[in-house]
C-alpha cells in the first residue's frame, strides 16, 4: 500500500516538474503574458487588458512598421526604480527612416503615414525630441508611438527604441474575454 501511495506521489510531482519546465521554458524564450496599463493605446488596447507577447521571432527577423511592440521603458519615461516597467506602442520608423511630425501627422521619409487603427481626425503633436524637425532613426533603433497620441509618452518625447530593449511582438489578445482575438498589423498602402 505504501509503494501505491508513493508511487502517486511521485507521479504527480514528476507531473507538476514536467509542467513547470514547460512554462518556464515557454515564458523565457518563446511568449510572454504582459498586461496593458494606462490609456496611451486606445482605441485599440485598453487599460487592463492582457496580451501574449511573441519573444521568439525579432530572434531571425526585425520589427516591421505598424508592428505592435514590448519593450523595457527608456530611462527618460521615470518609471519608477525597479518596477521592471515595459512599455506596449506600434512601430512607426525603422532604422534609417526620417520621421518628421508636421501638420497633425506622422510623415515618414516625407511620405505622409496612413494609420488605418486610429480615427484620420487624430492631432498628433511634436514631443521634446520631434520638435527641432525629422529625426533620422539610428541603426539598430525604432521609432515607435502610442495610438492615443495625446496621451501617450513615446519616441516623440523620448527618441527612438533600441533593438536589444525590444521584449517581442504583441500577438493576441486574451483578455477581457468579448476582445480575444489575434492582433492585426498595421498596414501602409502608401509606403
Amino acid at each position: 500500500m505504501f509503494k501505491a501511495i508513493g508511487a502517486f506521489f511521485l507521479d504527480i510531482i514528476e507531473t507538476v516538474v514536467i509542467a513547470l519546465s514547460i512554462f518556464l521554458i515557454l515564458y523565457l524564450f518563446i511568449m510572454q503574458p504582459h498586461q496593458v496599463n494606462g490609456q496611451s493605446m486606445e482605441p485599440n488596447f485598453h487599460h487592463a487588458e492582457y496580451v501574449m507577447t511573441d519573444k521568439l521571432s525579432y530572434r531571425f527577423g526585425q520589427p516591421q512598421r505598424g508592428d505592435v511592440i514590448v519593450f523595457e521603458a527608456p530611462p527618460a519615461a521615470n518609471c519608477p526604480e525597479g518596477t521592471g516597467c515595459d512599455f506596449i506602442k506600434r512601430v512607426i520608423g525603422l532604422p534609417g527612416d526620417t520621421v518628421e511630425v508636421k501638420d497633425g501627422h506622422f510623415y515618414v521619409n516625407n511620405i505622409y503615414l496612413e494609420e488605418n487603427y486610429i480615427d484620420a481626425s487624430v492631432d498628433t503633436k511634436p514631443g521634446l525630441y520631434t520638435s527641432r524637425g525629422p529625426i533620422v532613426v539610428p541603426p539598430g533603433n525604432y521609432f515607435v508611438s502610442g495610438d492615443n497620441r495625446n496621451h501617450s509618452s513615446d519616441s516623440r518625447v523620448w527618441g527612438p527604441v533600441p533593438f536589444d530593449k525590444i521584449v517581442g511582438k504583441v500577438f493576441f489578445r486574451y483578455w477581457p474575454i468579448n476582445r480575444i482575438g489575434p492582433i492585426q498589423h498595421g498596414s501602409y498602402p502608401n509606403l
